[in-house]
């Protein structure tokens, strides 16, 4: 019988991540962790479950969901999708498209984690009055 890597937990934990499931972080990051994104920078498991505490109050329904995984000897790449509503403009629910840069320990805990996810694309151009300045700065850039 093949046990539960720390990678599939981990994935696992994201793709049901609920408001009361941060909580649970100490059960995959190390208590030093380093995690990075476009607007965050920390280092910490309290930091970062302060991050998706955050998340949980400008968004409605979001989740994960991870579409491949890259693993190597050195790190892992998890490339996923955000579904999640606006709280502020309600309305469809939107899709953010991104890259998480992973690294365990050896018990398998997340030391190191920074997402890539291009900020202006996935964001910024879906807000009612900066996404129409940022659409227009997109087709007067564009090739």
């Amino acid at each position: 019988m093949n046990a539960v890597s720390p990678l599939d937990r981990l994935v696992d934990f994201y793709q049901t991540l609920t408001p009361e499931a941060v909580s649970r972080f100490p059960e995959f990051y190390a208590d030093d962790a380093y995690f990075k994104d476009p607007f965050n920078e920390v280092r910490g498991v309290a930091a970062i479950q302060a991050i998706f505490h955050h998340m949980y109050r400008q968004v409605s329904e979001p989740r994960f969901a991870v579409t491949e995984r890259i693993e190597a000897a050195n790190g892992t790449m998890l490339v996923w999708e955000l579904y999640y509503r606006m709280r502020f403009t309600g309305g469809e629910t939107q899709v953010m498209r991104g890259v998480t840069h992973l690294r365990l320990d050896e018990r398998g805990c997340v030391t190191y984690h920074r997402d890539y996810w291009d900020a202006a694309e996935e964001l910024y151009m879906k807000l009612p009055a900066i996404g129409c300045l940022m659409r227009g700065l997109r087709r007067a850039i564009a090739a």
